[in-house]
């Protein structure tokens, strides 16, 4: 009894941590009430469990030995370094399923998993005979699995930062330059970021110019971003991929290219913006603000930009916006008066005989 009491009594207090430290980020960092509520309904479920065992609290104090614990003095490379929320998730949960299948091997050599004892379970572990306490702490790791996928799709999202001014590059625009010498215009005129949209060129062509535009925006440490194609972007070594609401969803491109892309998605709404965060997105296109010949549907107006800045530029869901939709230096103020902070630009920019120019006077705009 003595090794398994202090196993468990080590790895409830390892569990609870961890389910506290969870709580803690959707609550402070994602204001994420039903996250918050799923993770309390799970740490109820842990002391159900824990209750299920043939050992009661006292006995497990008795048997804990902190100064004479082994395991304290013990420590890991990396165990004390952390960048960012999603890094915080990550090891809590590594500590908690880790934890809860060792409660579960001891569980198990106890002969807690009969279920002869115990009362009414809960949510949780609502599919488990009450007394079996193997079974709940099993029920209980499962559901870990599918909360941490939640939670850091939720915390790895946002990575792109706010850019002032993505332009929107397509051959066919480009009346007076080259593609991509009007590339080379427009990082000069202080573009933030170039994305490659091209919708006629075949695959191997439409490769070649994003490996040409990436050569000329490396030195400037500008990101260029692929319209839709993940394939290409990843071939070609792109910064990110964009992708519409009829394209790849955000958990398929992750299953793709794991963390190695940044992901933007078109949206029109406020319900499309805060399923974005959900799924994990690093930023979303807002619009079409104004009329476009290149969408066809309704313009979603600047009503939706101040909507998407309310709802989705908060705590819980804050995600980096770039308008989109018919914007050029005439209306931009408009905008920029809405609070927006950051464009995506292509007609105005690609069809101008001064693409520097045209950048300059966008960016000076939002900036003021």
């Amino acid at each position: 009894m003595t090794p398994l009491a202090r196993i468990i009594d080590a790895n409830l207090n390892r569990s609870r941590e961890a389910f506290r430290t969870l709580e803690d980020l959707a609550r402070f960092v994602l204001d994420d009430e039903a996250m918050c509520t799923r993770l309390k309904r799970a740490r109820h479920g842990l002391a159900q469990a824990a209750g299920w065992l043939p050992i009661d609290r006292a006995a497990l104090l008795a048997w804990r030995d902190t100064p004479g614990d082994v395991g304290t003095r013990v420590t890991a490379g990396g165990e004390y370094q952390r960048a960012t929320a999603g890094d915080i998730a990550s090891a809590a949960f590594g500590r908690l399923q880790e934890a809860l299948r060792s409660m579960e091997e001891c569980a198990k050599a106890l002969g807690a998993g009969d279920g002869t004892e115990g009362g009414a379970a809960d949510d949780v572990v609502g599919d488990v005979a009450a007394g079996d306490g193997a079974g709940a702490f099993e029920q209980l790791r499962y559901e870990t699995y599918e909360l941490e996928r939640l939670l850091a799709q939720r915390l790895g999202g946002g990575r792109a930062g706010q850019w002032t001014l993505c332009v929107l590059l397509t051959s066919s625009m480009c009346a007076h330059h080259s593609p991509l010498r009007v590339a080379e215009l427009c990082i000069e005129g202080g573009a933030s970021a170039i994305q490659v949209r091209e919708k006629d060129m075949d695959s191997r062509e439409f490769l070649g110019t994003i490996r040409r535009v990436i050569e000329i925006a490396r030195p400037a440490g500008v990101p260029v971003i692929v319209n839709d194609r993940v394939d290409l972007a990843m071939l070609a070594g792109a910064a990110g991929v964009h992708v519409g609401q009829s394209d790849l969803s955000v958990r398929d491109v992750r299953r793709l290219a794991g963390a190695s892309l940044l992901v933007g998605v078109s949206t029109t709404s406020v319900e499309q913006a805060q399923r974005a965060a959900d799924d994990g997105a690093d930023y979303c296109g807002v619009g079409p603000m104004f009329p476009t010949t290149t969408k066809e549907r309704a313009p979603a107006g600047v009503a939706y930009l101040r909507e998407y800045l309310a709802e989705c530029g908060g705590t819980g869901r804050v995600l980096h916006h770039l308008a989109i939709g018919g914007i050029s230096p005439e209306n931009v103020g408009e905008l920029a008066a809405a609070g927006c902070r950051g464009v995506a630009v292509s007609g105005a920019v690609c069809r101008s005989s001064d693409p520097r120019g045209v950048c300059e006077r966008l960016v000076a705009a939002l900036k003021r």
